[in-house]
Parts: C-alpha cells; structure tokens; sequence
C-alpha cells in the first residue's frame, strides 16, 4: 500500500487522532509567522465529527483561525443551504463556531451551470495560489463504496484530466451533478488524509489499500507529500494486517 495506515478503534478516536495531526499540520506551517495554510475539506458524514472537535474548546483555541483558508475538495450542486451540500456541513459543524475572516474561506460557487462553476472555482484557486497547480497545506478526503474520492468516480472522464484544477462531473440520472478537484491537485498537496469510517467501507478500503487496480482512490498519491490513512475498526476489519506498531494515541499504524 501506498501511505501510512493508522488504525482508530472507533469514530470518534479517528476524529481525535486527525484534529492533533491537522493541529501539528498548522503548527509546522506557522513556523514561519503568518504563513497562510490552505486546508481542503470534506464532504459526507465521517468528517464532521473532526470539524465539531476543531471548534470545540480542546482545540478551538489553538488554531491560528485567521491564518487559516477553507477550500472544498468537492460539492454537489445544490444551494448552500440544502442539506446535501457540503459548504452547509462544514458551516454548521465548524465555521460558524470560529474566527474565521469571511475571505479566508472559498466555497465551490453553485448557482451557474456545472461547467461554470468548475471554471470559477479554479480561477478562485488562481487568484489564490497563483500560477501552476496549487500546493495545498492539507486536503481532507472520503472514501466512496466504489472506491471514488472527492467526486471522483470509476469510469469518469475527470480521471484523464492533466491540466483543469476543478472539472464537471455529470452522472445523468444517478445523483447530483458536482465540482471536483482534479488529481494534479490532489497530488501536489504537502498532505492528504483519507477519513473512513464504518463497515460498510470495508470493502471499498481493503481494496483502495490492494495493489494494482484502478480506484480513484488509488491514484491519490501526493508527489513530495504526505498520504495518511486514518480508518476506524470497522472500516479496517477485512484488511489483512502483517506488521502493526502501537501508538501512544491509541491508534495503530502499518506503513
């Protein structure tokens, strides 16, 4: 396997281990005094339990909030007020219960067509980042039962992209049309943590984590990055584990 694999017992020790290592993340950054670090977030249920602890009181106040920006990692294409939408999910569980200055946080627009809205948000990653493929600090991502991440999907022409930052991606009849970074992204960033929780990403995990094969999952693997797997008990209980090493935080890790 590609990365680091840090097994939790449960959710919420999965979501523990991930706030002290986003939080080690952010310190390592701000060596360098008000140094911005650029954080992409995730979309779906497992995540929210680690942004309701960063806006908790063991974290909350250790976070440098204003030198923090919030991208997406991908949306759905729906009103920031619908339920599915993942700007509303990390509004709810964390943004409106920090700090954060309103031009620090950059969510996928969704009131054109999906082709506009993809070509707006990477002009937003421009103006931000500047020319090239943006360098994010950290990019959070999930695990789908077919093995796509962000709304990266088998099959789907956003695979082969090599130079779009942000692509449409239209399922027709099967779901929401969406916004999602592209792999050049995903790859350039310093840091990549996979969130997978439940057994009933079991499946989908022991195979991300197999070799060969051609998941959108597989093919996340940062070029001078850091790739870490943080999966709770469940998620991890068909992997077939050779060596693991005890942590202190009360995970396990296997490399």
């Amino acid at each position: 396997m590609r990365g680091t694999l840090v097994i939790c017992p449960d959710l919420e020790s999965l979501s523990r281990e991930a706030a002290r290592r986003l939080l080690a993340a952010i310190r390592e950054v701000q060596k360098e005094p008000r140094t911005p670090f650029r954080l992409a977030l995730a979309g779906g249920s497992t995540p929210r339990r680690l942004y309701e602890l960063l806006a908790g009181s063991e974290f909350r106040d250790k976070i440098p909030w204003s030198q923090v920006h919030f991208f997406w990692g991908d949306e759905r294409m729906v009103p920031q007020d619908h339920p599915q939408s993942n700007y509303r999910m990390g509004q709810e569980a964390l943004l409106k219960h920090v700090p954060v200055p309103r031009p620090n946080i950059h969510p996928i627009p969704t009131q054109a067509s999906p082709e506009e809205a993809a070509q707006a948000y990477e002009n937003e990653l421009r103006q931000h980042f500047g020319r090239g493929v943006p360098t994010f600090d950290l990019i959070l991502l999930g695990l789908g039962g077919d093995g796509h991440t962000a709304s990266l999907f088998p099959g789907a022409a956003a695979l082969e992209e090599k130079q779009r930052l942000a692509v449409a991606h239209r399922p027709g009849l099967k779901g929401f049309d969406r916004v999602t970074l592209t792999l050049p992204v995903l790859n350039q960033a310093r840091r990549v943590f996979f969130l997978v929780a439940g057994e009933n990403k079991a499946t989908a995990l022991r195979a991300a984590l197999g070799s060969g094969g051609q998941l959108p999952a597989q093919q996340v693997a940062p070029r001078n990055g850091e790739l870490i797997w943080l999966v709770d008990a469940a998620a991890a209980s068909r992997l077939e584990r050779v060596r693991v090493e005890a942590e202190a935080s009360g995970g396990d890790e296997e490399r």
